[in-house]
């Protein structure tokens, strides 16, 4: 690896540009400005999105977690994330391009990106982030039955979070005087993240053009719950696709209420078909001989 030292004119220009960055922020962009040495830009890039942030946002970031999104999580608006971008180029003599920049969405986004960018990798490919709106045009399930208030889908897993308001119709009797969530909504909000992710993933194990009105519930098992969970409780959910092969998929499912489990599926099972406008092609994987396999017809 070629080193160059930095004059005392850049170095001078290089501290001024970071003097509002937390402790380390400096030496990381010398050290790599002179070495180009990749491992560096973590420290970097987090100490300079650290420099815009309010001080109560600051303990987030550096809480460990990869999915703390940029907007909603760290208050970081359009324009601020453009002086965060143009203090980067400058501390790492690099270039980013303003439409691949607009689609990050969480620090785990920003991070692999801008590593991409220095090393001359490919841009890693984004999971697809959806709002309720969206969620709400794609899936079949509609309020006051839809359980999921944003998601983002990738090629293997989709993660979404619901918020337990208090006002959901299934608390009204379940119980007398001790709202609590009945651990079959707790399973369908699962379910209804893994139909997500067969209408929104671009994975290639997932056939093109799953049609929405042919995803149906066929089983679940292994089913164990960890925590009552009552109104406050913010949902993360994740659910995972083990195998697939038509007419069937099968996910494995988590739900945490902050560091706390409190459900979790073993196999999450859905029958799916695809649109008859566009005929449903399988993986290559999942062909056995050339032959179409039976549909799933339920009792």
């Amino acid at each position: 690896m070629a080193t160059v030292t930095l004059s005392p004119e850049d170095t001078l220009k290089l501290k001024e540009s970071l003097k509002r960055c937390p402790e380390g922020t400096f030496e990381a962009a010398v050290e790599y400005r002179e070495n180009s040495n990749p491992k560096l830009i973590p420290v970097i890039v987090s100490g300079i999105i650290e420099r815009f942030l309010e001080p109560e946002a600051k303990p987030l970031l550096h809480s460990g977690k990869t999915d703390i999104r940029l907007f909603e999580d760290l208050g970081i608006d359009s324009l601020t994330m453009m002086e965060i971008v143009i203090l980067v180029e400058e501390t790492l003599n690099i270039s980013f391009d303003n439409n691949e920049l607009r689609e990050l969405r969480t620090f785990e986004d920003i991070q692999a990106y801008m590593d991409s960018k220095a090393t001359g990798s490919p841009t890693p490919k984004r999971a697809a982030s959806l709002g309720f709106e969206e969620i709400a045009s794609v899936l079949p399930q509609q309020p006051p039955f839809l359980f999921l208030n944003r998601a983002t889908v990738g090629e293997e897993t989709a993660k979404g979070e619901y918020r337990v308001d208090g006002g959901e119709f299934f608390l009204e009797g379940h119980f007398k005087n001790n709202p609590v969530v009945p651990a079959s909504i707790m399973i369908e909000a699962l379910g209804q993240l893994a139909v997500l992710f067969l209408l929104k993933s671009e994975g290639k194990q997932v056939p093109p053009s799953v049609f929405s009105e042919t995803v149906f519930f066929k089983s679940c098992d292994g089913v164990r719950c960890h925590r009552i969970c009552r109104p406050g409780d913010l949902f993360t959910m994740e659910v995972k696709l083990k195998r697939i092969r038509r007419p069937i998929a099968i996910f494995e499912g988590l739900i945490t209420v902050g560091n706390e489990k409190a459900a979790f599926a073993e196999e999450i099972a859905l029958a799916f078909d695809c649109a008859k406008e566009k005929p449903c092609e399988e993986p290559a994987a999942a062909k056995v001989n050339g032959s179409a396999h039976a549909s799933v017809h339920s009792s």
